[in-house]
This record gives C-alpha cells, structure tokens and sequence, in this order.
C-alpha cells in the first residue's frame, strides 16, 4: 500500500483550509432549533413519583402530543441532576457511558408544597430546593430560598424522537428525496451524511442569575471569560484536527468538556452537559442595569446580572448536572467526584521533555541527549514522532533509523531517562501486516454504515481505525503494549496518542463520517468527542498492565473530553512560534484548567514556523511556570534545541528550567491536591481572590497553587510589565529579590530578556530543591529549601507531599509522606499533615528562609523533637527583610521546629 503524502504546512491557515471546517450555519440541527419556532413544553405534575433518587414527571409537548421523561435527582455532594428522556422511545437513546466515575449517592426529595401551578421539592434539611413549574414548563434550583439556575427559562427545551425510516424507492437503496426524508440526510461539500434515526438533535436552556461571568467549555482559542455569543459564532464543542488554529476562535478544536463554570464574589456553581456528540452553546449576559434610552436615568431600574446559556447538541439525552459550588475549591471536588480525579503523575513527567517531528535517528537521539549534558540543562524525557516507525506502522521501528531501539532506551535509562513514542488511532491497510491482521480478525476496526471496515486516509495512506468504545478493542490494544507483544519496548517507553479526533485527511471535515458505526451498534455521531478519551483510556491500561499493575503511566493525548484529567495529560495542538500564539496559550491553559484537565501545556517555541530567539526565551520562561512542559516542533521548522540560539539564549533557558527542577517538590505537592481534592495547580486568579471583581477576567497571569502568581512576559521588546497583584491586605513577594509589595495595585516592573515576574503570597510556605542535577532523579535527592513568606500578621502556612515518584505505593500501601509547615508567633513547626502515610523518606531540610521578618533576632532556636534544643547560624538581610537559617539538615519526616527570638 502506498505512503500518503505529507500535507504541506503553511504558517497560517488559507481559505481552502478554513472551509474544510463548518460554521453553526452548515449544521442542520443548529439551524432547525435556532430558527424554531420553539417546542411548547408542560409538565404534567399530577404525573410525579418521588423515589430513592429523586422525582420523575412526564413532560408534554403541546404540539405533537409527544412525552417525554424528566428525572430530577439531587446528590449529597450538592449537585443535581436533571435528565430528561423520550417517555416510550422506539429504541435507547445514546447516553455517555465511562466518563462518571460513579453515580452520585443520591439525596431524597421532601415535598415542601404542591400547587396546580408548580411542586416545590427540598433536600439537605430544606436548604435546597428543586421547583417545577407547570406550564411554561421550567426547572428552578434554589439555594437557601434563592433561585439560583433555571432550566428551560427561555422556553428553548428542544427533543426530537426517534423515528422508523421512511420509505425507501424499489429503485434505489438510498431515501426518497421528499421533505421528510431529507431530515434523514445532511450533505457538506461532497460528503453525504445518512441519519439511520432521522433528526434526533437535544437541546435546552439555563439562566444563571446573578452571575455575569462564565468559563470553561474547553478547547478553544479565546480569552478565559467566555464572550457574549450574540455578536457572533457560538461556542463548538466538536473535537477536530484543526492546524495553525484561529486565534480568539469559539471553533472547536482537539477536545471537549462540556462544564460552563459560573463565579460572583460570593458563589461559584457548574453546568455539566454531559453529551458527547456535536454541541453548540450560546452564551448571553444581561447588563447589570436596565439601559433604555427611552427611560428618563431616574426611572431606570436596576436589573440583576444573568448569564443565560443554550445548550444544542445533535443526538443523545438532555443530561445536565448542576454543581451547586458554593466556592471555586468546593465546585472542583463536586466535579472530580463526578468525573475523577487528576492523576497523579510520575515524577519525571512534571520535568522538561524535548520533542520533535522527528529526530532522525538512534545517533540523532543520542547527541541531543549529550547536548542537554554538555549544556548543563536538565531534562527527562525525549520523544519520537511517526518517523520512527516502520512505514507509519504503529508499534514498529525503522529498521534502518532505529534498529535497536531497547538498546537505545536502555541507554536513556542509565541516565534516569525516558522516551515517548507516537502511537495513532489508524491502522495502515496492509494484509501482510500481522497486528493489522489481527485487529481485522477481531472486529476491532469502526465500520462504515453498509458494515464494512470504515477506510480514510492519514498517515499511512489507506488506514482502518480502531474502535475504541468497544471494550475489546480496548483490551485487545492495551495488550500490544505487553513487552514481550510490543518488539523493542521497555518498562521505560511512555506513549503519547496523536490524531486522535480522530483525524481523517479524507473525511468530512478532516475526520470520521458521522453515519459510521461503532460497538453496539451506536453511530459515530452519538459519540465522536468521545474517541481520543477511549484510546487514551486503552493506552493509559496497556501501560500499567505492562508493569503488573505496580507503575504509574505517562500517556499524553491530543484530543480529550471530560474524565481525561483522570488518564494522564493533554496539550493544545498545532500552534504557531508566534507572540500571539504564546499570549493565548495562557488564557486557552486556564479554561483547561478550570475544566478540570489539570495536567496541560501548549508547545514551547510554537509547533510550526521558526520563533525569534526572543520568543523562544519567554515562551520557555512560560512554560516552565506550567503543568505540562514539552518543547516541540515540525519537521520543517530548523532544528530548535536550546543550545542553537546563542549563549545568552542558551543561559536564559538554562536558568528557566533549572527553576522549574528546583520548584519540583511544590508542584508535585499541587499534583497530590489536584488528585485528592480537584483543585488545579494552574488557578485563574479568582479562584484564589473569589471576591475580587476587578480581576474576573484577567488571563494573562495566573496563581500557581495558593502560593505563587505568575506573570509571563508575552510581548515582544517590552522594558517593564504591569502586574497585578490582588488583595488590598494582601503581602507579594518578588521570588528573586524578596522585595515586599503590598496587594490590591498594579505594579510597573521593570524587565531583562531575564526577567520571568513570579511572586510569592504572604502567607504561603513554599519547598525547593537545592542544587543541580541532569533530571527529576537526580533533583529528587537534593537537600529542600523552605521558603516562608509572612502575612501582616506575621503567619504562614503550607504542605510538602513527597513519596516514591513512580509507584502506586502511594495508594495501595499508603506509602507517602504529607508534612505541614505552619508559621505563627515566631515559631516555623513541621508537622504531620495527615494521619495517613509512612514513607521512608531521607529528604532533609537545608535551609529556611523567612521573608517578612521586621527586625533582625537575637537567637535562631533549633529543636528536633526527642533532642535538644540548638542554636542555628542564621542571616538577616534588612533590604528586604529576610531572614536566612541555613545548615540545618533537618529530616522532612521528623517533626521539629524553629523559634526565632
């Protein structure tokens, strides 16, 4: 089978490529409920049945006559869910399955009072409430008396059932071409989309009241608080292979999570849409006053805020789950119960990794290893592309570019190292191919609508894709990443899952045909968002059951949907070595975040073009104050390793990710949260300032856990920056000079192509490592400092989480270590955080820096619990109020403390 050929890259997307991709105006059902007229929905109250989980009415549509089913069930961790189904459908409809890790314990609903016009229903001892309301038919929740979310508000409930086919010709096998049945059919450029169910596109309306701020509904390219949708296209969620995308785009691009999170100064609440075929949502914001310009200014009335948002999706069930918050932290938990929790990486996937579309081969690989050594920068990981394959056949090597490939990672292993492979979804049609073959034979491919393998063209020219929703397939791929099935891998070859949209060169809209068919009988449109989550999910299995269970995975994926913060991590695709690439890297990072994908980050330097040397350095600077930190770029990009530009390039890279290695200890800390509690170690702002409103919609710096606010430099030539820094009582501390500021100002700092501005809260306590190494290994077994930064009332507070690195120790024996470290009244006390965890951990504490110290003590008492109390050599620095304790080999796990008089 011959090669398909690589796709040019051009920089910027022309306009033979934008068409590809549909606007909301191309799809039918968007058209269809946009233009209406509106469904007439009642509920039929007299139909309710109060249950274990919940209440169930029928709903009447008053036009057709058609029921339906809504199910209103509230949970005990404050979210509630409102489901809503055909009464007597001709067949299941598609419900997502996977992506809730378990069902919500449900509450049960007291009836408070029923009324011809509405019933009022109440859980958690009356503080919430549920009200349906008859006719218009609408849903309202309330918290402590007050209307907090409305579904169906604007009257905009939209359910199109399940139909028999119509009629076909006795001359042809195709549908008749009257009005009926092209509802049955959609056609884009010269793709025919044949609808085995006719029109069975959902939708549904929700005002937020009181809230004129929304986030989330990753992925797109646009700011972190969501736009008004009026003036414009509405957000897609609609996962795709979108090169070189469009900036401030609502487009879809790689992934979906279908969670709008809501903020005020005093309350935070979610809508989770839980579908995951082709969605729309529409996003409205009420002003906060009523301007009429026919109303004299005294008459105006003032008008609370709203957000109303329309939710459209092409098939499935209405099922929307209502998180009720009431702050940032809590709505984080509610959602990580509901979907999962971030995993807890191994260590060396939070270090710097160094990617390209392709190193040439095994010497190639070597040398830029070397580099890294010779250049004194430390790094741990280093991936291959699809050239290291043998004719784009996954799970193969080159037998001339890589003909020892163990040989070869065993020589990375030496050094602590690891390598990442590519592995794609498709599958090159090669009969003489025995994993082809044995997919084939197991029925592990899609199928097209006539149940023939489903063919499209990527990589490897004619491809077969393997259906990943089918727990076989899944099983059956997991299996190939067996060490003994997998010729040339070792325990330590780590994945990464590409195109996986999936990608289709040949298909409408560069991906799969809707009317394709996948296990159970399900279309592909029911649940396209879903397939990269699935691959990932089979990939992320395969490489813990390659360990027997015993080691944490590392598997990166390109495309995504809710619940895939629990496989492992993601990045934003094809970027450009551009300013505004880098600018918008940080907003489109948040909206992950806030969405739950904790573990992300956009390709440093820019995946295509060649970035300047100055866009290289603060793109760097960025990225090693981010989740995940990967240097990648295509093969027609000149070669970028950081020793290439000069050695004041070379130097302030260097220096960057030296900081990130020492910085280690505190974002594997905010990893053990973001997998315990669902906080995201990447914050917007609010999230740790929730009543400041000045700063809703900031985006271009951001809180690294609750201690550090970064502020990139991403502009080009710039001499001084402007940082805010919230909270009016608030204390920050410049992290390189230790100067004090106070909060609630922006601050002008004056920049160097050296400058990275990161500050440190008072209040906080924050742990590094000391020294120098070459990779995560390494750093891990260098002393820690701790840096203690006071608030005004000289307090500080903060956590160390330390275990194995790499095991499920953590989890299965408890092996880990989790200290606190609290600062009042002169005393710094490291103590046990959690009655949980033993960790034998031989991490020492070398030195203790206290930033906000007024004046220089007179003694630094040392005592160490079961010993006597020292006295420590310390350095006060009155510039900036530092003090400096230092020689102090203190164990981690022990519990000690340090009085300062």
């Amino acid at each position: 089978m011959a090669e398909v050929s690589q796709p040019v890259i051009s920089v910027v997307p022309d306009d033979e490529c934008k068409e590809k991709f549909k606007k909301s105006e191309h799809v039918a059902f968007y058209r269809r409920q946009m233009q209406g007229p509106n469904m007439q929905h009642q509920a039929l109250l007299d139909t309710m049945v109060l249950t274990e989980k919940g209440a169930r009415f029928e709903l009447l549509e008053q036009v057709t006559k058609t029921r339906l089913l809504l199910s209103v069930s509230p949970s005990k961790n404050e979210t509630v869910r409102i489901l809503v189904d055909e009464l007597q459908p001709i067949k299941a409809r598609y419900r997502v399955p996977d992506v809730i890790t378990e069902e919500p314990q449900c509450e049960q609903l007291r009836l408070e009072t029923q009324t011809e016009d509405s019933v009022t229903l109440s859980w958690c001892a009356g503080r919430h409430q549920v009200r349906v309301w008859r006719s218009p038919f609408r849903v309202e929740v309330l918290c402590e008396n007050e209307v907090m979310v409305t579904f169906n508000s604007k009257g905009k409930l939209w359910f199109e059932t399940l139909q028999h086919p119509p009629r076909a010709t006795s001359h042809s096998s195709e549908l008749q071409e009257d009005d009926a049945s092209l509802l049955w059919k959609e056609t884009f450029k010269q793709f025919v989309d044949i609808k085995a169910n006719g029109p069975s596109s959902i939708g549904a309306d929700l005002c937020l009241h009181g809230f004129n701020h929304v986030y989330g509904l990753p992925e797109h390219a646009d700011s972190l608080k969501l736009k008004d949708t009026r003036d414009g296209e509405p957000y897609r969620l609609y996962n795709l292979d979108v090169f070189a995308y469009e900036l401030h785009s609502r487009f879809g691009l790689y992934g979906s999570v279908p969670l709008l999170v809501a903020h005020k100064p005093n309350k935070t609440l979610g809508v989770f849409w839980l579908n995951a075929s082709e969605t729309f949502v529409n996003v409205h914001y009420s002003p906060s006053d009523h301007q009429d310009d026919q109303t004299p200014p005294v008459k105006r009335r003032r008008v609370q805020p709203q957000s109303d948002v329309h939710w459209l999706s092409e098939s499935g069930v209405i099922d929307c789950l209502v998180l009720l918050g009431p702050s940032p932290q809590k709505l984080f938990t509610q959602y990580a119960q509901l979907t999962g929790y971030q995993a807890l990486p191994p260590l060396f996937a939070l270090g710097y990794h160094q990617c390209r579309w392709n190193y040439n081969d095994e010497a190639d690989v070597k040398a830029v290893d070397a580099g890294f050594d010779r250049h004194n920068i430390p790094y741990d990981v280093i991936w291959l592309d699809i050239e290291h394959t043998d004719g784009k056949r996954y799970f193969t090597w080159d037998p001339v570019h890589f003909p020892e490939p163990a040989s070869l990672q065993r020589h990375l292993h030496k050094k602590k190292r690891k390598l990442v492979v590519i592995s794609d979804p498709h599958i090159k049609v090669d009969p003489d191919w025995s994993l082809y073959c044995e997919a084939r034979d197991g029925g592990h491919f899609v199928k097209d609508r006539k149940g023939q393998i489903y063919l499209g063209s990527c990589w490897p020219g004619e491809s077969a894709y393997l259906d990943f929703s089918s727990p076989a397939a899944r099983a059956w791929y997991s299996r190939c990443f067996a060490l003994d099935k997998y010729k040339g891998s070792t325990p330590s070859l780590y994945v990464w899952n590409d195109m996986n949209e999936p990608s289709v060169f040949n298909g409408p809209e560069q991906t799969m045909s809707k009317d394709s068919v996948h296990y159970g009988g399900w279309e592909h449109r029911e649940l396209h968002n879903l397939y990269g989550f699935y691959q990932h999910m089979a990939t992320v299995d395969g490489l813990i059951t390659r360990s027997g269970g015993s080691e944490r995975p590392f598997v990166l994926s390109r495309s995504f949907f809710a619940g895939s913060q629990r496989l492992g991590a993601i990045w934003t695709g094809d970027n450009v070595a551009s300013w505004e690439y880098l600018k918008i890297s940080i907003p489109m990072l948040l909206s992950l975040s806030v969405a739950g994908i904790a573990f992300c980050g956009a390709d440093v330097g820019g995946f295509v073009q060649d970035p300047e040397p100055e866009l290289l350095v603060r793109w760097y600077q960025a990225a090693a104050l981010q989740p995940f930190f990967r240097g990648h770029s295509a093969n027609v990009t000149k070669r970028r390793e950081p020793w290439l530009f000069g050695e004041e390039v070379t130097a302030a890279i260097r220096t960057v990710i030296q900081q990130r290695y020492c910085l280690l200890p505190y974002w594997y800390t905010l990893f053990h949260q973001a997998h315990t509690s669902g906080l995201p170690p990447l914050r917007p702002l609010w999230v740790e300032f929730p009543q400041e409103q000045s700063i809703f919609t900031v985006d271009n710096q951001y809180m690294i856990g609750g201690a550090l606010l970064a502020c990139p430099v991403t502009e080009s030539g710039v001499q001084e920056v402007q940082v805010l820094l919230p909270g009016s009582a608030e204390i920050w501390y410049d992290v390189h000079s230790g100067k004090a500021y106070k909060g609630g100002r922006t601050l002008s700092l004056p920049v160097t192509l050296e400058t990275v501005p990161v500050f440190q809260r008072g209040g906080s306590v924050v742990c590094r490592s000391v020294g120098s190494g070459s990779c995560t290994a390494e750093f891990k077994k260098l002393p820690l400092s701790v840096t203690v930064a006071l608030n005004s009332q000289g307090v500080a507070d903060g956590e160390l989480y330390l275990d194995d690195g790499h095991s499920f120790s953590y989890r299965d024996r408890k092996a880990f270590c989790l200290r606190r470290f609290n600062m009042q009244s002169g005393r710094l006390v490291c103590r046990p955080a959690s009655d949980e965890g033993t960790f034998d951990c031989d991490s020492v504490i070398q030195s203790v820096s206290i930033l906000g110290v007024k004046s220089k003590p007179s003694t630094v008492i040392v005592h160490v619990s079961g010993t006597k109390d020292t006295s420590a050599a310390f350095e006060y620095t009155e510039t900036c109020c530092r003090l400096t304790v230092s020689n102090l080999n203190l164990k981690v796990a022990q519990a000690w403390e340090i009085k300062i008089r």
